[in-house]
């Protein structure tokens, strides 16, 4: 192994010592000023070095600097796992996490795009109209009074809230909450204003307009006076104003049978008032600016002429051309933020710090490559090294060779996953991780073969017609009985011709990376019903019942509720969670804990690894359950790890391993190569054909030229983004997209075999 240790100064970001999660006591010297690329296999150790360390660390301190008059009504949150780090500067971490289902919030206001061009309509559109806040969809005087700025109304189903064949006596109201005997219902039936024996149907239109919309009121019930309210406007209020994702499963039901959205009638979905939507520059609204496709919109910035703002146009058209850079023009400044996949997420909050004047500031990446077609990929690798030649240190994890061939400087982390991870294998420039001998290395410049004898399909799956979004008519057979690789530029419609098609369809797995529904306490051991067996081992073993191994139950520690945490909401700033001090982070009971299964306490248990529990779990169903996390590449998961902490690869591959005991089915897949190493690509081939092997269709949709290489067939769409693409360029083997495609995937699938 060939280590290169830059030399000691502020230069460098020096670990000593790091022991966070898997890292074995990691000593690293990370030069500042560069651009750092960290690799090695998913659960190597390389987000516990860069996010649970470094940035952790970071983020710590700023923290601990700014908040010191509050600290005595925080918890104290722990520092890292690591004896010293030093020459830390100011960290900002621009990752996967998706930018929330807020309505509010959309690519332009994520951005500044929209507040750069309020001011530009504020300045010199006509009629005039001043201030900018007038262009807002968030501010009283920009919003459409209709529908309060959100582009939709909503109407509610009367009868998804009572049953009007009872009285309120007997349970009328239907909604979630408002049973006979709630606070909710009590204020209905107390209030004095509605006879609680009186059925529905009979009320007089009075009654009935009470009942329903009466605007909010004081009335006595008993001794108390409380506030009564309609039901229509008190159930939009209390539950239609909360996040869709973020309510539980019964209450999320409930809204979408009760609940229809449609767009505003009088803004026709722009959210603006008739004033703002009135206002012209260059004979276009801001509303037609912010329906723009953003390379439209950019190329529209660039012919206006006017040098009383030519400051804010230029701010604009960086901010638009950054969008451009990181292959995301075929979106709209008016796409709602929630709408976005985690890795356009991630391009858009890159975009954000483009713009910014910092310096020699540590920008943390995590995989910046998700989601970018090969043609994509070179444009966002020149945005990483902008960022470096500001003068900032920028530390990406990535499993791409684009990008780690670009790096200034590696550290590769292994040799293995989990518990086999955690140490440096190599650290020093891209030359010498080649030559290094680690399992990176060695893989840098591996490339799939084409398949020497495609696959013939059985009959096809086919789609007809499809316009969502920016199809364009398409239509197309999938063949069963094969591996098919969908492609395409990001935006080219990949996603909008195959999930907006196939998923519901008689059949069809839809294995995607969406989040998965569960709360912090969910983890693999209880998402895949592995804890079952596992508690039933316990209770076998011990002679007590299987509910005390659930720290979700009867065994939970009193303290944490079995959370192993304690979690503090800060109103000013992000939560913290401090590990549980009466049952050290274990979770469970101190009784609990005194029954073991072949020396180990179901603590013990949940902290292997998959690979760990193979060995203790020879046989059985727990057995089966952990053969197939093996499978998927997940050998290094472990059993009680939060789901909130997995990836979108992880959690993909995760709901891959629950849903492959089913056959004749057809999986369809989005991106499984996220989180990736590139040995394990290998392996995710393998388990592809295994699929097919046993009888089940298999579609990918997928960048990774490893991937399309591998197929029996390829569909690639294009042929750009956007308005640009949204059609079928290409369909057949991929040796006759090598031979013969004229395709952007074509040339860097050509590129990728060295044709």
């Amino acid at each position: 192994m060939r280590t290169e240790h830059p030399a000691d100064g502020h230069d460098t970001i020096q670990v000593r010592g790091a022991r966070e999660n898997n890292l074995a006591g990691v000593d690293v010297d990370i030069p500042k000023r560069r651009l750092t690329v960290f690799t090695g296999l998913s659960g190597s150790g390389k987000s516990s070095l860069v996010f649970g360390t470094i940035a952790a660390e970071s983020q710590r301190l700023i923290n601990e600097t700014y908040t010191t008059f509050i600290q005595s009504f925080m918890p104290n949150v722990g520092r890292p796992e690591v004896d010293t780090l030093r020459n830390l500067s100011a960290a900002i971490i621009v990752d996967q996490e998706r930018m929330g289902a807020n309505s509010r919030s959309t690519v332009g206001t994520a951005t500044d795009a929209a507040a750069m061009l309020r001011v530009v309509f504020s300045r010199v559109g006509t009629p005039r109209l001043e201030p900018s806040s007038a262009f807002s969809f968030n501010n009283a005087e920009g919003m459409c009074p209709e529908c309060e700025g959100l582009g939709r109304v909503n109407a509610i189903d009367i009868g998804e809230l009572v049953d009007a064949d009872l009285s309120l006596n007997e349970g009328a109201i239907t909604a979630p909450g408002y049973g006979v005997g709630t606070w909710y219902w009590q204020v209905y039936a107390g209030s004095g204003l509605l006879d609680p024996d009186k059925k529905v149907r009979d009320y007089t239109e009075q009654e009935r307009e009470t009942f329903l919309y009466h605007p909010v009121t004081k009335v006595k019930v008993g001794t108390n006076n409380i506030s009564y309210e309609g039901l229509v406007p008190k159930i939009k209020r209390t539950y239609l104003s909360k996040d869709r994702e973020k309510m539980q499963a019964g209450l999320r039901a409930f809204v979408d049978r009760a609940v229809t959205f449609s767009t505003c009638p009088e803004c026709e979905g722009t959210r603006l008032n008739a004033a703002a939507r009135s206002v012209k520059v260059a004979g276009r609204s801001i509303t037609e600016c912010s329906a723009m496709q953003i390379d439209d919109l950019a190329a529209f910035v660039r012919t206006l002429d006017e040098p009383s703002v030519k400051p804010l146009l230029d701010g604009l058209g960086h901010t638009l051309d950054s969008l451009v850079e990181v292959g995301l023009g075929y979106l709209s400044l008016d796409r709602e933020s929630g709408t976005l996949s985690g890795g356009e997420s991630q391009r858009v909050k890159m975009v954000r710090h483009l713009g910014s004047s910092l310096s020699d500031v540590t920008y943390v990446f995590d995989e910046p490559t998700i989601g970018l077609h090969p043609h994509d990929i070179e444009r966002m690798n020149n945005l990483l090294l902008s960022l470096r030649d500001k003068g900032n240190t920028v530390l990406v994890v990535e499993h791409k060779p684009e990008t780690i061939s670009l790096a200034d400087h590696v550290v590769d982390l292994g040799p293995g996953a989990g518990p086999a991870g955690g140490r440096i294998t190599y650290t020093g420039d891209v030359a010498g991780l080649r030559a290094s001998g680690t399992l990176t290395g060695d893989h840098l410049d591996h490339r799939a073969r084409l398949r020497e004898d495609v696959r013939t399909g059985r009959g096809a799956l086919s789609i007809t017609g499809a316009t969502s979004h920016n199809l364009k008519d398409v239509s197309v057979d999938i063949p069963l009985g094969v591996l098919t690789v969908v492609t395409g530029v990001a935006g080219s419609g990949k996603s909008s011709l195959i999930h907006g098609a196939l998923p519901g369809r008689e059949g069809v797995v839809v294995v995607d990376q969406s989040p998965i529904k569960g709360s912090r306490r969910s983890n693999p051991a209880t998402y895949t019903g592995l804890l079952d067996p596992i508690r039933t081992a316990f209770a076998r073993a011990n002679g007590v019942k299987a509910a005390l191994f659930s720290a979700n139950s009867e065994g939970a520690c009193p303290e944490c509720k079995g959370a192993g945490v304690i979690y503090t909401d800060l109103a000013m700033m992000a939560g913290v969670a401090t590990t549980c001090e009466q049952c050290e982070g274990k979770r469970f009971r101190p009784e609990v804990l005194a029954h073991t299964l072949r020396g180990k306490d179901i603590s013990q248990v949940l902290a292997m690894s998959v690979v760990e529990a193979r060995d203790f779990f020879a046989s059985g169903n727990a057995r089966v359950i952990l053969d197939r996390l093996h499978d998927v590449g997940l050998g290094y998961l472990g059993l009680g790890q939060p789901l909130t902490t997995l990836s979108g690869g992880e959690r993909q591959r995760l709901k891959l391993a629950i849903s492959m005991a089913r056959q004749g089915a057809v999986y369809v897949m989005d991106e499984p190569t996220t989180g990736l190493h590139l040995a394990d690509v290998d392996r995710l081939l393998a388990l592809l054909d295994r699929l097919v092997d046993d009888g089940n269709t298999v579609i990918v949709i997928e960048h990774h030229q490893a991937v399309m290489a591998h197929a029996d067939h390829i569909i690639d769409l294009g042929p750009g983004a956007g308005h640009e693409g949204g059609r079928v360029v290409f369909e057949g083997s991929p040796a006759e997209l090598v031979e013969k495609g004229d395709t952007l995937t074509a040339r860097h699938l050509r590129t990728y075999l060295g044709r």
